[in-house]
Formats: structure tokens, sequence, C-alpha cells
């Protein structure tokens, strides 16, 4: 009889084991930790923080978006979207929302938009288990318009110990990619000692993705500077992605020579904020307006909108 019922109870408590374990939360989880973690390997993403973001905007995968769509994330579709679409009632009715082939397309995609958007850039100068950090930021950012969300990021995190994912099997920090900022800094050096050049005007020069550029002094033109470098006028304009000279505030970034086809390693894109143009975007980066065009698809009175992703670099 005593046999018996420590059977039972064994029998009981397997089943409320399972039973815990056999729920949507602990589902997904289950289903997308790997992605996750595969993901703050490739972006820097904290494994945690997105986990928790899909699991709240997805209703742990339940939503329609997500079993529709395979949306995780609810990234609006923005103008340079080609794929198929879906429309949900959200600050607007019937705004568009993108739809995937698959969730792991949805997770990189998401990945993507926080990784190269100036917006959530700072994030990356956290670090990947500071999970607080990053849901306050992602808050501060205006990812989400709920006064509560990083408070929900945070206890969708501790409820189910996501941040255990955010370390290796042993505790060991996980390597992640440098920070895109640091990645963008890094990118803008002087002239290595060893090179010699002569001009005729003494001043620090740059480089940037490869390319020589000065930054203008007060009371410059682009004529004047086109001059000081032995440089023709349209020459030094086409260097620069303009048709026509045009007014030179001090500190422009004025490239010596032809910008390079595609970005620098580790700045495969860029993700548009309000206002931008794609001239501007193109000489941060140091590559030629009509490459990059071309490379996305683009004809060339295209006006980006806030949101919209652009290719700077192929990735092979």
């Amino acid at each position: 009889m005593k046999n018996r019922i420590i059977l039972f109870f064994a029998v009981f408590l397997g089943i409320c084991a399972v039973a815990a374990d056999d729920t949507p939360q602990e589902r997904y989880i289950a289903r997308y930790s790997g992605i996750a973690v595969s993901e703050m390997k490739r972006t820097g993403v904290p494994a945690s923080i997105t986990l928790a973001q899909g699991m709240l905007e997805s209703r742990y995968g339940l939503s329609s978006m997500a079993t529709d769509g395979n949306n995780h994330f609810g990234i609006k579709c923005h103008n340079d979207w080609k794929g198929k679409r879906m429309y949900y009632d959200d600050d607007a009715r019937g705004e568009c929302f993108r739809v995937y082939r698959s969730a792991e397309e949805s997770f990189r995609d998401h990945s993507d938009f926080l990784r190269y958007w100036d917006r959530y850039k700072f994030l990356f100068e956290l670090k990947p288990t500071d999970y607080k950090g990053w849901a306050k930021g992602l808050k501060k950012a205006g990812y989400a318009t709920d006064p509560a969300y990083a408070t929900k990021l945070i206890k969708i995190i501790e409820d189910y110990r996501l941040y255990r994912f955010d370390t290796g099997s042993a505790g060991e920090v996980v390597e992640v990619p440098q920070a895109p900022l640091r990645l963008e800094k890094a990118s803008v050096q002087k002239l290595a000692a060893s090179e010699s050049y002569t001009f005729s005007l003494s001043r620090p020069m740059f480089k940037r993705n490869g390319v020589r550029f000065v930054y203008s002094q007060p009371g410059e033109t682009w004529e004047s500077i086109a001059a000081s470098y032995n440089l023709f006028l349209k020459e030094i304009l086409r260097f620069n992605d303009l048709s026509e000279a045009s007014a030179l505030p001090q500190g422009t970034v004025v490239y010596l020579q032809k910008k390079k086809r595609q970005a620098a390693p580790g700045m495969e894109m860029y993700v548009f904020s309000e206002g931008e143009n794609l001239r501007d975007v193109c000489q941060r980066f140091a590559v030629q307006k009509a490459k990059i065009l071309k490379l996305n698809g683009l004809s060339s009175d295209y006006v980006p909108q806030e949101g919209d992703r652009i290719i700077l670099r192929k990735v092979r």
C-alpha cells in the first residue's frame, strides 16, 4: 500500500511538472530561444530582450499577426518593404505590417531594425547582460508607446529567467559584434603617418571607408577647396554627390576622391530617421549615391521615409 501511495505521488508530481512546462510561454521559449541566441551572436541584441519582446508583442506566438504573417515584433511595412503585407488597426486604422516567410526571418529583421537605426544604437554600448538597461532604453528610444513597456519586459525576463540565455552554458560572456557607433567612429581616422601626400593647404586629413576627406573651415567654398587640392570644381562636386556648388557650412565633410561602391564591414544597413535624405547618409558612410540606389533597386527620385531600411553593403 505504501509503495502504491509513493508511486501515485510520483506520477502526480510528474504530471504537474509536465503541465507547468506545457504553457504558451514555455513553448515559445523552447521553440525560439535558439534563434534569439543566434541573433545575439550576430548583432549584439541580448537574447533575453529578443525573447521578451517577441513574447510580449506576439502574445507568445499566438497573435494573428504571428500566426498569419510570422510577424513576432509588430514591425510595420515602411516604404522599403517589397514583401507580402497584412493590415491591422494599431496607432491608426488599417496600418500595414510585414509578412515574413518564417519566424526566423522576423527575428532577423527585428535584430537588424535595432542595430541599424540611429535611435537604438546607443543600446549596444550596454553589456549584453544588462537586460534592465536595454528594456529601459527601448522605452526611452520610443519602441513602444506603452508607459509600462520596460517594466513588462523586465518582468517577463525575470519570471521566465530569460537572462540565462545572455551567457554561455557555463555562465561565460558571449562574444558579440562591436557596437555600431564604435565601428562608425573607428572608420574615421587620420591618415597613417607612413603615407605621404603633398597638398597646398596644411590641415588635418581623415579617412572614412578608405576615402580621404577634410572638414571645411570658415569662409571656404567648394571652389576654394577644389583649387587647394588641384581638383576641378565639377570633380569635387561629383565626389560629394552634388550637381552644383552649394553653401558650405563649417565642419562639412568634403571628400577629395571618389567614394566607395559600398560601406565598410559592419555597416551593412541603415534605417532612416524622420527628415533624413539619402545623400547625407551616403556622405556619412562614404558611399556613392548612384551605387546605393542601384544596389537597392531604387529610382533616382527615391525619398526615404522614417523607418525605411537601405542596404549599404552586400552580405555574402
